[in-house]
């Protein structure tokens, strides 16, 4: 199947990454190379692209979609997560800019044997990283009802967390939960009739819930955060698009604390923290796709475009 990924907001980052020619640039989930497609169009011989992904198909994709780029281009097949290890690899401690899109690829949805899809029958497997262990399927099999009720509150927000919980420990007793339509089928007997028929997979929030567990999603994001802050330049901007709450909230507090310079209680009379502001804010309000884009891109429609500036 064909590496596609439609890249989200394009016009949108490449403008506030603010490219210098003999920059360097790191796009943290290069997928695709969407986003790097017009990054390194816009850098000289002397610039550096740095891809990042720990999908290695995504990572061979790119390094043959980039192969023309006059700029010197490095690819890693790694976790974003390792960033400080990356770049003091490489030699490049600070760099101009980073990019991260936060959003499962077109590719990897549209890879029926991947099992992130609840539109797909396939098996529950959800990695970004294939060489990883834990799958979505010993997630549902093996954990135990706190755990899954856990996830389903925090990382689905799901309202029938316990039902479906209760109807997969039923079900998993007899035999175990092998593929994406099994699950969506004990989720759909988990909620009311007239919810089931509201428009829209009741499946979504469980499925988004498992996936983030699987890749330690929002683990990840907030231990990287400050390490991307500390990455940066002075003037080095950093762009992250979020798709839904739970990861645009912890951009969105890491981005304003950073950005803050007295953090002490309102109250107090005089500052004794001491924090100084790292970075300003380019746009306080998250930036969201155009009217234009949603139409033609269904899968933009959450997602949001937070922007910072090193100081």
């Amino acid at each position: 199947m064909e590496f596609k990924h439609i890249p989200i907001m394009l016009f949108e980052c490449i403008e506030n990454l603010d490219i210098k020619s003999d920059g360097v640039y790191v796009d943290a989930t290069i997928g695709g190379a969407g986003h790097s497609e017009e990054i390194v169009k816009r850098l000289g011989k002397n610039g550096v692209l740095i891809g990042i992904d720990k999908d290695k198909t995504a990572i061979d994709v790119s390094r043959e979609r980039l192969s023309s780029a006059k700029c010197k281009v490095i690819l890693v097949n790694d976790d974003f997560k390792n960033i400080l290890q990356i770049l003091s690899d490489l030699g490049h401690e600070k760099v101009d800019g980073i990019l991260m899109d936060l959003g499962v690829s077109s590719h990897q949805i549209d890879e029926i044997e991947r099992g992130f899809s609840y539109k797909f029958d396939a098996p529950l497997d959800m990695r970004m990283d294939k060489s990883q262990s834990l799958t979505a399927s010993y997630v549902v099999n093996n954990y135990d009802e706190k755990s899954l009720l856990r996830i389903l509150f925090e990382y689905g927000e799901e309202s029938f967390a316990r039902k479906i919980v209760k109807n997969i420990l039923i079900f998993r007793k007899n035999k175990p939960i092998e593929t994406t339509h099994e699950l969506v089928k004990i989720i759909e007997k988990s909620v009311p009739p007239k919810v089931l028929h509201k428009g829209g997979s009741v499946a979504k929030k469980t499925f988004q819930a498992i996936r983030i567990e699987v890749n330690s999603e929002l683990t990840t994001l907030e231990i990287v955060l400050d390490e991307m802050i500390v990455s940066l330049k002075k003037g080095g901007r950093l762009c992250i698009i979020s798709f839904h709450s739970l990861e645009d909230r912890l951009v969105k507090n890491c981005f304003k604390l950073n950005a803050t310079d007295c953090i002490c209680p309102k109250d107090f009379p005089v500052c004794v923290c001491g924090h100084k502001a790292s970075v300003k804010l380019i746009s306080k309000k998250p930036i969201v796709p155009s009217e234009d884009e949603m139409e033609k891109n269904s899968r933009c429609f959450s997602s949001k475009l937070r922007v910072i500036e090193k100081l």
